[in-house]
């Protein structure tokens, strides 16, 4: 009995090593799988990162319309050209002409200055000056408002100061009650690019392994119909050495491409790395595993090669928005909370971020990584059901 399970385990083994090694002949033997495991992967980070690495928006033109034109006024105006999101493009006649120059797209802004501006203020009433924003980019939007804001302090600490030298009771060096200064942990520079691309690699990722597998699974049906229900390029084996051997396969080739997004594109572009980058790596390790298992469970869905894009694309603006980067998880309805747990790219954007720009340990990062060792079981379960059903359709023809 003992000689009989150490030949099934012998044998096992020859059979994943076979498909292993007949797996690496397809991928690289087929264009379009070169391009989605290699090229997409090794090209996406880049653009993304030269699209964005101006991190922040600066010097959008805004329309001023002066109603008050004193000098109060105008020195606010300086104010606020002299700000990183304010460039100041010309002075309107009235808010008429703003809105033309807005239409126009001559600018995204129009600061607005009652003409009881610098009496109100001298009184030591409140001020006011109406902003208008340009709405169609929220990042646009949040940049005005900083500066806006920051403007608005220094203003009344200006005034505060101006109204306690003139009751002479003013204390030298304290111009403000309050002193603020602001620590933006894991993002310094408040960048989109430091914010967004973190989270988008690990999607890229998972996303370019799931296309090369399905576009892998579509060319073998293609086979199929040629050769009468049988792939010619197919290994007879068990569906656990089929599903393990595919998957080595695919976390060989992702293992040096994770190095090269996780590691190489931040330090190049400059991008938050203060995480040790073999934990990122051992942390990133079972998330290749559950994409490769996740990719083999979706075969399912996919009859040609044509396939393998609509499920891909179909499935990458859901994983985008699950994933809590362009809106926080604990915030989601519990439904979309629980679709959000079964993708791997989930967990491993929270884990990664943490690790990458918070500095965080692997043992810190213990939740999400024993989830996506979990899903890696989970999603070996369905596709080794998979691989069955194809093997037994397979048969049946």
């Amino acid at each position: 009995m003992l000689r009989g399970f150490w030949n099934d385990m012998k044998e096992w083994f020859l059979e994943t090593a076979k498909v292993l090694r007949r797996e690496f002949g397809l991928v690289l033997s087929s264009p379009g799988t070169l391009l989605f495991f290699f090229a997409l992967p090794l090209a996406y980070p880049i653009i993304y990162a030269t699209i964005y690495n101006t991190e922040v928006t600066r010097d959008m033109p805004v329309a001023v319309v002066d109603n008050c034109r004193s000098a109060e006024s105008r020195e606010f105006v300086r104010h606020a050209d002299a700000t990183q999101a304010i460039k100041i493009c010309g002075y309107a006649s009235n808010m008429g002409e703003a809105k033309r120059w807005w239409e126009e797209k001559k600018c995204y802004g129009i600061l607005e200055i009652p003409a009881d501006y610098s009496r109100r203020t001298y009184r030591g009433e409140q001020g006011v000056i109406n902003f208008y924003s340009d709405m169609s980019l929220l990042l646009r939007y949040r940049t005005f408002l900083e500066s806006l804001t920051s403007l608005q302090m220094a203003t009344d600490a200006d005034l505060r100061t101006m109204a306690m030298n003139t009751l002479g009771i003013s204390a030298p060096g304290q111009e403000s009650g309050v002193e603020t200064e602001s620590f933006f942990l894991g993002d310094p520079e408040q960048g989109f690019a430091s914010f967004i691309l973190p989270g988008i690699v690990v999607l890229i990722m998972q996303q370019s392994m799931l296309l090369g597998i399905t576009f892998l699974s579509g060319a073998s049906d293609d086979r199929k119909r040629l050769h009468g229900g049988v792939d010619p390029a197919a290994i007879v084996a068990s569906p656990s050495a089929i599903v393990i051997g595919k998957a080595l396969c695919y976390v060989m080739i992702y293992i040096p491409l994770c190095i090269y997004i996780l590691h190489y594109i931040p330090v190049w572009f400059a991008l938050p790395h203060i995480g040790n980058m073999w934990q990122a790596i051992l942390f990133m390790f079972p998330l290749l595993i559950a994409s490769a298992m996740l990719g083999q469970t979706l075969q399912i869905m996919v009859t040609e090669r044509e396939s393998a894009f609509i499920v891909v694309v179909f499935t990458s603006v859901a994983f985008l928005f699950l994933s809590g980067l362009t809106w926080p998880r604990y915030a989601m309805q519990p439904l979309w909370k629980l679709l959000g747990d079964i993708v791997p790219a989930t967990w491993g954007v929270e884990g990664f971020i943490r690790i990458n720009n918070n500095g965080a340990t692997l043992a810190q990062q213990s939740t999400p990584y024993h989830w996506l060792w979990r899903l890696s079981l989970a999603y070996f379960i369905t596709a080794w059901l998979v691989t069955r059903w194809k093997n037994r359709c397979v048969a049946k023809c």
